[in-house]
């Protein structure tokens, strides 16, 4: 007889809203984002990592939090589960994780799949009993911690590895979170919180994120000067970061550490935008680059803190002209790992797959691998 695996499913449906409408988070502005017409995409990014486990449904048992919280996407899928628990209020909160954490627990599972952010981990941590096996489907604006899945298909192989008995590396991982109030100023506050219990598979799971912010001066005024050669004619959209923000910066231009920016002419035609901001700022664009940078230590350039880039705005652009700047010294710190990509469209990510532009000086370009996977 097949063994059956009882996999525990949680949903932050909230997780993520604040990106694409530059809040920097969700916690708090829920609210403010739906009103702002910003579509919820958790539910959508736990669906492509159902979608891998499909084929493995008859060796599942599957404990679900109710409604968009699991259990709705799992009968639209096809999966048999068992509902845990109840909700409360109309919107679902903190506690609700939590409260549902702890009697999905109580009945047993072998994992803990929850989707979300560092709040939603923070949350799991705090409801986590000792050596609870967890692993997160990254759904949030912002994931510092070390408890994600490089991407919800990557999170779904993981789960698939473990559900048919392979050999998989158990560890511990950080859960880390950030002050988003201060976050939204432009200053980031990190701490540690606490550890959890995690398959650990370098090909799938993401490293914890490193802060700082690197001070290349002389390499960035050279980037910069070879960004004005590119001429008038382009419309450049710069995403978040200490690199992108120095360019602005050896521009004479004041830009914003978290948010996007949209540069044309030698000016700022829009700064911190949402995503359909950027949108609309495109539709007149002749030609259009987008100039992201690999997250430190992480090495994802779409989709951690930079949602506001959106499929249909790569898309837009033109997949070629997405390019990455890094310092030497930055590509260093990935020890040879390539860029993550984490769209959420995950035929994009097949397509931006390969080797991708990097600019890392004066007229000076290297070529480096992009993957949606780890390796």
């Amino acid at each position: 007889m097949t063994p059956i695996f009882r996999l525990g499913l949680i949903i932050n449906p909230l997780a993520g809203l604040g990106g694409r409408a530059a809040l920097k988070g969700s916690d708090g502005v829920a609210e403010q984002a739906l009103a702002m017409g910003v579509e919820p995409l958790a539910q959508q990014r736990v669906r492509v990592a159902l979608e891998v486990l499909r084929p493995l449904r008859e060796q599942l048992k599957i404990l679900a939090a109710p409604g968009l919280m699991g259990a709705t996407l799992l009968a639209e899928l096809g999966f048999e589960h068992e509902v845990v628990g109840e909700l409360v209020g109309e919107q679902t909160a903190a506690e609700d994780t939590e409260r549902l954490a702890r009697e999905i627990q109580a009945l047993g599972v072998d994992l803990l799949l929850f989707a979300g952010g560092d709040g939603t981990a923070r949350n799991i941590c705090n409801s986590a009993g000792p050596g609870q096996l967890v692993l997160g489907i990254p759904a949030g604006v912002k994931i510092h911690s070390g408890v994600y899945a490089v991407n919800p298909r990557a999170a779904g192989e993981l789960v698939a590895l473990l559900v048919k008995g392979e050999l998989v590396r158990l560890g511990a991982a950080d859960v880390r979170d950030i002050d988003e109030a201060a976050f939204r100023e432009g200053q980031v506050r990190t701490r540690h919180y606490g550890e959890l219990s995690i398959p650990e598979e370098g090909r799938f799971v993401q490293q914890v994120k490193q802060g700082g912010r690197e001070q290349e001066t002389l390499v960035l005024d050279d980037i910069a000067a070879g960004l004005q050669e590119e001429g008038e004619g382009v419309t450049w959209v710069m995403g978040p970061g200490s690199t992108t923000l120095g360019l602005l910066e050896a521009l004479g231009l004041e830009g914003s550490l978290l948010g996007v920016d949209v540069m044309r002419g030698g000016q700022l035609i829009g700064r911190d935008v949402t995503e359909q901001q950027l949108w609309e700022l495109l539709q007149d664009a002749e030609k259009v680059r987008i100039l992201v940078t690999a997250i430190g230590g992480q090495g994802h350039i779409l989709g951690r803190g930079n949602q506001q880039i959106s499929p249909r705005i790569v898309r837009a652009a033109g997949p070629q002209n997405l390019l990455v700047v890094a310092t030497k010294s930055k590509l260093k710190t990935l020890a040879g790992r390539p860029f993550l990509l984490d769209s959420g469209d995950s035929q994009l990510d097949e397509e931006l797959t390969g080797l991708r532009r990097v600019l890392s000086g004066y007229r000076e370009e290297m070529l480096y691998p992009a993957s949606w996977q780890a390796s």
